[in-house]
């Protein structure tokens, strides 16, 4: 799958939207890919993530042994990559504002770990879903992404397989261009939220 039919997926879905957005990172853009409208279809969220197992199974040549996600964006593109890569799958969630494993979800010194998000823009929330296994003895070995908006320029700590690469603009709050200034700046992801 190209990147193009990725972002066809997500046209398709209307998940690909147009406006002043505030991204998780905290950075702004007129682009916005709101996942959970892709995700909300099954036979997509399949294709796609089946896609993304198989680049990881030609990119990634190490043995793992589980699959983590950050929650929120995460669990669903993690569950359904894991399904196709027939791995266990375990997600992390903040407490206190750092990723921890919760529900009883461990990791073992040994373990070698896959990390998948959905949508990777400056790499901080996957930084911060690595430390945390880390933090269990387990090693990372590759992160996968449905997309990286980033262009490649993200620095997520391992090797990142994106099934989508695509530059989207990001600017600071305090240097937007005039043409989004112009308009009022909504933030439809989910990081602040608390479980």
């Amino acid at each position: 799958m190209t990147s193009d039919e990725v972002l066809d997926e997500f046209r398709e879905a209307g998940a690909l939207l147009e406006g002043h957005f505030i991204l998780s990172s905290g950075l702004r853009s007129p682009i916005f890919l709101q996942k959970a409208l892709v995700f909300r279809d099954a036979a997509r969220t399949e294709r796609l993530c089946k896609a993304l197992a198989a680049k990881i199974g030609a990119e990634v040549n190490e043995e793992l042994t589980a699959i983590v996600s950050p929650a929120m964006g995460g669990i669903i593109p993690g569950y359904e990559t894991s399904r196709h890569l027939k791995l266990p799958f375990l997600f992390v969630e903040r407490e206190e504002g750092e990723f921890r494993l919760r529900r009883g979800f461990e990791l073992n010194r040994g373990d070698r770990v896959l990390i998948i998000e959905d949508i990777v823009t400056t790499g901080l929330s996957s930084r911060e879903c690595i430390a945390a296994v880390e933090k269990t003895g387990a090693k990372v070995v590759a992160e996968g992404c449905l997309v990286d908006r980033s262009g490649g320029r993200a620095d997520v700590g391992v090797p990142l397989t994106a099934l989508a690469s695509v530059t989207f603009p990001a600017y600071p709050a305090d240097d937007l261009p005039p043409e989004l200034e112009r308009i009022p700046a909504v933030k439809p992801g989910s990081r602040g939220l608390q479980a």
